[in-house]
């Protein structure tokens, strides 16, 4: 039987044990849809540990490109803001424009183009309004940085440094 002791942190032991039962179902996950389910309803409950849990794990989920390459962290940029966008519009929101520069100068072009532009983009502005500068342009470049210009990690490096970032969070 349930008591009604409460731990410091206001949730019940039985509580605690659902949310370790839900974290780790999170952490098995391969299907984009059910993550995208758990999000929904663990926003609505107010459990924001299991919704940023599925969250992170579901824009991970980028199958054609290899974890760790600067392909794979820009498309997880790209799927975790098209996801949010959705989230918060009620529709189905994509990257159009983004796509198509990727289409015709490739990912490493448009990220340098990004970094080393005279003024942020409106994405940039809108991933650190989200709280996610990890997932900024800028934060991939210098994740990357064998495959920039010291101009361009400068510059993406100043970029972030003014809009406040801790540089030491994005690695």
């Amino acid at each position: 039987m349930a008591t009604d002791k409460k731990s410091p942190d206001n949730k019940t032991p039985e509580k605690k044990n659902t949310d370790k039962k839900i974290l780790a179902f999170v952490e098995r996950c391969e299907n984009p849809a059910e993550l995208e389910s758990l999000v929904k309803n663990a926003i609505k409950l107010g459990n924001t540990p299991v919704a940023e849990a599925a969250f992170r794990k579901r824009i991970s989920l980028v199958p054609a490109e290899r974890p760790g390459s600067v392909e794979h962290d820009f498309w997880q940029m790209v799927q975790a803001f098209e996801f949010t966008l959705s989230e918060e519009r009620g529709k189905n929101t994509r990257l159009s424009r983004t796509r198509q520069k990727v289409a015709k100068a490739g990912v490493v072009q448009t990220l340098r183009d990004w970094a080393a532009g005279s003024q942020e983009t409106a994405g940039f502005r809108m991933l650190l309004a989200r709280g996610m500068p990890e997932f900024t342009g800028e934060a991939i470049t210098l994740r990357h940085p064998e495959l920039f210009e010291p101009p361009v990690l400068e510059a993406a490096q100043q970029r972030l440094t003014a809009a406040g970032v801790d540089l030491n969070s994005l690695r």
